[in-house]
């Protein structure tokens, strides 16, 4: 199944809607998740990188929205949902997107994500694989190698005492802009320092994905480009020769989009249209 037949494409460019979005929190799992619902049709359910917020999607949502019911969350302590005594993790976020998927009543969705919020998208693949009708997995690794060496360096880097002069950057505008709390800034930055300090591999769990699987990356993004085909390949993409009548694809895809890296990728009008 080409997923961008199944709900990303047929997306005019430059397409806008004028339409205020439905916007509530969610109780799911001791957090008042904050959610925002754009357009009509099949739901997907989308999620930000870390340190960012749905709104970092603004560029594009008009274009997601004619075509689907777009759902885009604010994950634990980002944007507009308001931190917990509890540590980030992949795994807890993930159970909070299998909680507000249930919470609207939704039987399946697909799931975008970008960079922290395509691991997210990908746990969620693999914890509750019956919620996840198609997965898009944008600008993430599986294992932490994955990244470039000096990326996982500036994540190692990350923490509280960082604060003060992060608010020079877009991420703490939208988020003093946005967050219930301003001032915990330096707790968000800590927690997610702790975790992007902890190594995870998810290499032997990806193969267990039955979802139809679309990863995408830039062609200079933080991703190696070698992991993005090891990714591709641990999902039964790139074994062997399609065919000429495409029986041999698998049910995985791959983008490599020319000209994009991993902080502009999710911006792109490239990105909804794949």
């Amino acid at each position: 199944m080409v997923l961008r037949r199944s709900f990303l494409a047929a997306i005019p460019a430059g397409a806008r809607t004028s339409v205020a979005p439905k916007t509530g929190y969610a109780p799911v799992n001791g957090l008042k998740l904050y959610y925002e619902i754009h357009g009509a049709g099949r739901p997907l359910i989308l999620l930000h990188g870390g340190l960012g917020a749905s709104e970092m999607f603004r560029p594009i949502l008009p274009l997601l929205a004619t075509h689907c019911r777009v759902i885009a969350a604010d994950m634990q302590a980002h944007g507009r949902t308001a931190d917990i005594d509890r540590p980030l993790t992949i795994p807890a976020m993930a159970d909070d997107v299998a909680a507000l998927i249930r919470y609207l009543k939704i039987d399946k969705a697909a799931i975008m994500g970008y960079s922290l919020g395509g691991l997210v998208a990908m746990r969620t693949a693999i914890q509750h694989p019956e919620l996840v009708a198609k997965l898009l997995v944008v600008s993430a690794a599986c294992k932490r190698d994955g990244w470039y060496p000096e990326i996982t360096a500036g994540m190692t880097q990350l923490n509280a005492s960082a604060a003060e002069s992060m608010k020079q950057t877009p991420m703490y505008q939208l988020y003093a802009r946005v967050a219930p709390k301003p001032s915990d800034w330096p707790v968000l930055l800590s927690k997610a320092g702790e975790l992007f300090r902890k190594d995870y591999d998810y290499s032997k769990q990806v193969p267990a994905i039955k979802a139809p699987t679309l990863l995408a990356f830039g062609d200079a993004d933080a991703v190696r480009a070698a992991h993005a085909v090891e990714f591709f390949e641990l999902l039964g993409g790139g074994k062997k020769d399609g065919g000429w009548d495409g029986t041999g694809i698998s049910n995985a895809r791959l983008a490599i989009l020319p000209g994009l890296t991993h902080y502009d990728i999710f911006s792109s009008p490239r990105f909804p249209q794949w």
